[in-house]
């Protein structure tokens, strides 16, 4: 079974290669080639699961050595995979959700003129993360991590044309160069400390080094995590990253990237379990990004940048869960998972609108869609559903596990990192409400665009709502599947390791409080929304309302900060560079200019004058002879 493994890369990796290769001739049939490579991943992944689940748990690691890549010296690198319980479920969710959203690309990108590069670039996107799960080292989980990043900026810009879908792709691959630095400074750092930057020496040996060493790998760790998963600092790409298709979005949002950053702390917990500073630092991230999130969601009209502040928040309670160590290891796969679904299922869903809308994507501007689009409205509706955690919905299950973690982790430290868990929750009920209240409720409100044309919402075709369809029914009941019996936890916990803490309320009491929160946030949202006309034009708002439209000012801030900073460090540099530098160059060569210039001028051409020169130093030799013998 282990030489599948390869195979679960190679399939979307040879559909990249024939698509991006073949030419025009595969115009025609190019999304279908994408698309069943992709399922075939899928299937090779199922074949692999049921192998697992036939071992016993210590059994339930297999590992595939292709080739040593580098050799030189005690420096080894090899091309090795490693599939375990924790690269098993990313294989299944990034093949699973990645082969709906290569289905429901059919019909979305149907009149794109470069559909099959599109879906080349799906695939490319789906073997770089598959790569990146599936690496046994480091290194070569650095090169996933790059191709992540390649793919990522191919799919955001895909309409280059549109200077603002070019733009954005620029942000996202310069803001993750900065989270990748952090990643490749770790790696540096395991090879310094532990001779290999292979999983099992690291790992193994973590307990050998000083704790201020593993803080600082930990925290370059972090830094790389919150690149790719769109955490504070590194966030604000994210909400421009909607300018590419779709399916993009729910890929980026759902399966792949900003899942990386989630995987990538709990692959090392071995580093952070020794690390407490360093676990701390990745709660408080964790706990300030699902708010910041969750703020930024509850001011924004476009329907998919409102779905990309969740993203931010919901990827948030996974960092804060994967913080909080054995204790919320497990449940921040769990949440990654259940989101999954029912984000896919909302961006997909947020596609179908826009489908139907001419493009369209201000909330604003629709109303009462329920009517014309039966099915997106159910299937959007379950999806919304499970993200607030209404109960017993998958929503429900993953997320008030991290909240009780939260709250498990004792201390002053515990009540602040669950209060502000339960105040995400709140805020999630009301701009998701705010959402399916703009969109679905209330009277049309849509107008016809500039060319005069009106829209006509209508439902989305199978091959749309299918990959829908199915990702509601893992909106429903995956969470509570996993949870029977505690299925999940004890599929993930020989590699994860798990510890139930010491809660100071029980588990019913944050039940109950969550529930409160819900209820509020949902009935605040209905109070401004639902009963309420939607105005056509945004009101102006409160200060922190703008303040979250501009999205925190995150862009002023980098503005000021990193590029004002650096015009200024770069003037500086400019000036040292002229002024000493320079000066200091040409100063010496002008002064050996200056020297040559003078000695020259002893050099006339008459004989005459030479002639008293020699005779001149001949008699101070004489001279000086004569005074050394007298001496």
């Amino acid at each position: 079974m282990e030489n599948l493994i390869a195979l679960l890369i190679a399939a979307p990796l040879l559909g990249a290669a024939v698509l991006l290769v073949g030419g025009r001739r595969l115009d025609a049939v190019g999304q279908w080639i994408g698309t069943l490579l992709s399922a075939a991943s899928f299937v090779f992944g199922l074949i692999l699961f049921a192998d697992l689940l036939g071992k016993n748990a210590e059994h339930r690691t297999l590992t595939q050595h292709l080739w040593t890549w580098i050799s030189v010296g005690s420096f080894q690198a090899d091309v090795t995979f490693r599939l375990d319980q924790l690269s098993m479920t990313f294989v299944l969710l990034i093949t699973g959700v990645g082969s709906l959203i290569h289905l429901y690309s059919v019909g979305y990108m149907e009149h794109d003129e470069r559909r099959r590069r599109f879906f080349g670039y799906l695939n490319l996107f789906l073997a770089a993360m598959l790569l990146l799960v599936l690496a046994d080292n480091y290194l070569l989980l650095y090169v996933g991590w790059e191709g992540v990043g390649l793919a990522s900026y191919l799919l955001i810009g895909f309409w280059q044309h549109k200077p603002s879908a070019a733009t954005a792709a620029k942000k996202a691959f310069l803001v993750n160069r900065v989270g990748d630095m952090g990643l490749s400074i770790a790696i540096m750092l395991m090879f310094t400390t532990f001779g290999s930057f292979a999983f099992g020496p690291v790992f193994s040996h973590a307990g050998d080094a000083s704790e201020g060493k593993l803080t600082a790998i930990g925290l370059m760790l972090l830094l790389a995590a919150c690149g790719k998963s769109a955490q504070v600092p590194l966030q604000s790409w994210l909400g421009d990253a909607m300018e590419g298709p779709t399916p993009v979005s729910a890929l980026i949002h759902a399966a792949t990237m900003v899942t990386a950053g989630v995987y990538l702390i709990v692959r090392s917990a071995a580093i952070f379990n020794l690390a407490p500073d360093a676990q701390l630092a990745v709660t408080v991230v964790g706990a300030v990004t699902l708010l910041f999130g969750a703020i930024v969601g509850c001011a924004k009209d476009d329907i998919k940048k409102a779905l990309a502040g969740s993203t931010m928040s919901q990827i948030g309670y996974m960092i804060l869960a994967a913080g909080l160590g054995p204790i919320g290891y497990v449940f921040a796969i769990m949440h990654l998972v259940t989101h999954g679904f029912f984000k896919a299922g909302l961006f997909l869903g947020a596609g179908s609108v826009m489908h139907g809308m001419n493009d369209e994507v201000d909330m604003r501007r629709y109303g009462g869609l329920r009517k014309y689009m039966p099915v997106t409205f159910i299937t959007f509706g379950l999806g919304y559903l499970a993200i607030i955690g209404f109960p017993f919905l998958s929503g429900f299950f993953s997320k008030d596990a991290i909240i009780e973690a939260a709250f498990a982790k004792g201390g002053t430290q515990g009540w602040i990192l669950g209060g502000a868990a339960l105040l995400g929750a709140a805020i999630t009920a009301f701009y998701m409400t705010r959402v399916m209240l703009m969109t679905f409720f209330g009277e049309k409100r849509w107008q016809p665009d500039e060319n005069g044309n009106e829209p006509h919402p209508h439902e989305s075709p199978k091959v749309m709502t299918i990959p829908m369809v199915l990702l509601a029914f893992g909106s429903v009941f995956a969470g509570g599947l996993f949870s029977i019996g505690d299925r999940f936890l004890n599929w993930l916990e020989p590699v994860t390791g798990h510890s139930e803490g010491h809660s100071p309320i029980s588990a019913a009491t944050v039940t109950g409080a969550t529930m409160v929160c819900l209820v509020i946030g949902v009935g605040i949202a209905w109070a401004q929304y639902g009963r309420k006309p939607v105005p056509a034009v945004a009101p102006r708002g409160s200060l922190l309302t703008r303040a979250a439209r501009r999205d925190l000012l995150q862009d002023d801030f980098n503005h000021v900060v990193l590029v004002r900073g650096g015009e200024h460090l770069t003037r500086s540099l400019v000036y040292v560079d002229h002024t000493l530098v320079d000066g200091v160059v040409n100063g010496t060569a002008a002064g050996f200019g200056g020297l040559s210039g003078r000695l020259r001028r002893v050099q006339n051409g008459f004989a005459r004058s030479y002639a008293v020169s020699m005779f001149g130093g001949a008699a101070l030799l004489v001279a000086a002879t004569l005074l050394m013998r007298a001496v």
